[in-house]
């Protein structure tokens, strides 16, 4: 299978816990590159803790995770990171923006760990796109926290990964920012073809997205 038509996200027999207690069981997933899909469940399911198998994050306790045809499984320390900081992009839910930086230089800084080059002009468009024009030099403290899960965004979008993760990336928006901050993760990956994946419980997302995949608890 050619590298343009294995899919971004290949999930087989998947498994891991905490001590004993199991937190993702799944036989299968698939996310096909140029595609969208909504990653939801109940509270407990652990959709949050599969996105951070999904980016290398955490190790399964069993399965295979085939992201863009890389195996992550096979990878190890600064490998790893390389491969997640060229080719994912993600949106935490708690943001982890770096408090010593400005707004500007917390979006660099994804593009500098992606290891191309410096795009000042792409980043200033992505802030002004997101109503973020004007508070470049903003430290994150000075944020609200609407503004900082914007920022979290844009540092997501501003390599072009070809998959974007993202975990409830509209939930302290408004309904005209969580539009704009949507219409933008779309957008932007269709633009490079990459695959989208949000973990949401917000009905304002569902039905936006190609597709939807539900989590259980495991039993």
């Amino acid at each position: 299978m050619s590298d343009s038509v294995m899919p971004a996200v290949d999930v087989t027999d998947l498994s891991f816990s905490y001590g004993d207690n199991t937190v993702v069981s799944m036989e299968r997933c698939r996310l096909d590159r140029g595609r969208s899909m909504a990653v939801i469940g109940p509270s407990g399911c652990g959709k949050t803790t599969f996105l951070h198998l999904l980016a290398g994050l955490i190790r399964p306790a069993t399965g295979a995770i085939r992201i863009l045809g890389q195996d992550l499984t096979q990878l190890r320390g600064a490998a790893l990171d390389r491969f997640r900081g060229r080719n994912i992009g993600l949106v935490f839910q708690r943001f982890h923006l770096l408090p010593a930086l400005n707004v500007r230089e917390n979006v660099l800084l994804a593009q500098r760990l992606g290891g191309g080059r410096i795009d000042a002009a792409r980043v200033a468009t992505l802030l002004e796109q997101l109503d973020l024009g004007g508070l470049e030099q903003h430290k994150p403290s000075m944020l609200s926290q609407g503004q900082a899960q914007r920022v979290a965004i844009t540092r997501a979008l501003v390599h072009g990964p070809q998959l974007i993760m993202a975990d409830e990336p509209t939930s302290a928006l408004d309904d005209r920012h969580a539009e704009q901050a949507l219409a933008l993760l779309q957008a932007s990956a269709q633009t490079v073809g990459a695959a989208l994946l949000v973990v949401t419980h917000d009905q304002r997302v569902r039905g936006c997205l190609d597709g939807e995949f539900e989590m259980q608890v495991p039993a």
